[in-house]
């Protein structure tokens, strides 16, 4: 028999919130180390709102086209993966790892470097025979300039970073499963991984329903991956994303809502690149932007009405952004579902379709 796991089951009767109110027990064997064989043979948790009987049903990914509407937007993050980790020696002889955070310029970028000793302005890293020049640090990331184009020589010498709860080196399977089929803006350290179920055909039946799509671009960064160092919430540091909302996304935004349809975001990075260019209800500022925004319960969403999202590590802001979207109660309850029932978690595994809570009084109630 499975030991008994501890999911917080209520929300804290307070305003803050604190890291450990996110903690569920998750056993190891659930952690997806391979996709599924098939793209969009996953399963699909369906998180029903209020009034709705059952509350949560469990079906398959190729599901989500009936419990789309005539008139819906589908909302998908194009960013694609990149070779963003390169192994490196020092000028002293010593091995490193270098990650890259983002790009802030052609030849520099920020990137995580593990090194045993900290690396100080001056210093180098070789890759290859060339050199990587140590420029500086900005916070927890090292200033690094780069002797071609950042682009050209991840593509040429690096390999893909996948997650650090895989538990194997990447592979062949990588190169095309840990990319959307829509991926066309190279710059991400991690997949939008909710869009990783999607195929050709299942988009195609979601546009015969009369469901549009578009695109919006958010490079997800390796900060993504680091955890929730306090306790107090409110002390918490959100790490920097670029993202850009194309005219076309904001238009269709505006335009849905107007005519009474959806916005359904897939994925977490599209909701954070929705509501960081949110100005007022359903209208959102086309044009590039960087994002430090920070979701938790609470947070008065102003574009994304449904989500699809995957299931998200214990602690994580990705976790506290779903339950702000959802709702406290709700999402933490579809997770013990999950757990369960044997849901695969974390990039490759399983996922969530879930409605926006309502917020009343600053807490949320899923919305009818």
């Amino acid at each position: 028999m499975r030991q008994s796991h501890t999911v917080p089951a209520t929300a804290p009767h307070v305003r803050s919130w604190h890291r450990e109110d996110f903690d569920y027990a998750l056993p190891e064997a659930l952690i997806a180390q391979h996709p599924t064989s098939a793209r969009d043979g996953s399963r699909l948790l369906i998180v029903n709102g209020a009034g709705t009987a059952p509350p949560i049903r469990h079906g398959a990914f190729t599901d989500l086209p009936g419990l789309l509407r005539s008139g819906d937007l589908l909302v998908v993050n194009d960013t694609r993966v990149i070779k963003a980790r390169l192994l490196a020696g020092k000028d002293s002889g010593g091995k490193a790892e270098i990650l890259l955070e983002r790009i802030i310029s052609e030849r520099e970028a920020l990137c995580q470097v593990r090194v045993s000793k900290p690396l100080k302005p001056g210093r180098t890293l070789r890759v290859a025979g060339s050199d990587i020049d140590v420029l500086g640090r900005e916070g927890e990331f090292y200033h690094l300039g780069f002797p071609q184009s950042v682009l050209g020589f991840l593509d040429t010498h690096g390999s893909v970073p996948l997650p650090p709860y895989i538990s194997r080196a990447s592979g062949a399977e990588d190169e095309s499963r840990y990319q959307t089929v829509w991926n066309t803006t190279p710059g991400a350290v991690a997949a939008p991984t909710a869009g990783l179920h999607f195929t050709e055909r299942l988009l195609a039946e979601i546009e015969k329903r009369g469901v549009r799509r578009v695109t919006v671009t958010l490079h997800v960064g390796a900060g993504t991956f680091q955890p929730v160092r306090v306790s107090d919430l409110a002390a918490h540091h959100m790490h920097r994303e670029r993202y850009e909302i194309p005219e076309a996304a904001a238009r269709a935004i505006r335009e849905t809502a107007r005519a009474g349809g959806r916005v359904v975001a897939v994925g977490t990075t599209v909701v954070r690149a929705l509501e960081s260019a949110a100005r007022e209800l359903h209208e959102v500022d086309p044009g590039p932007g960087e994002t430090e925004l920070f979701i938790t319960p609470g947070f008065r969403f102003r574009v994304v009405d449904a989500l699809v999202t995957n299931f998200h590590l214990p602690q994580s802001t990705l976790l506290m952004l779903v339950t702000a979207f959802g709702g406290y109660e709700r999402v933490m309850a579809a997770y013990r579902a999950a757990v369960d029932d044997d849901y695969r978690f974390f990039s490759y595994g399983d996922a969530m379709f879930l409605e926006r809570a309502r917020l009343i009084d600053g807490r949320t109630e899923a919305a009818p």
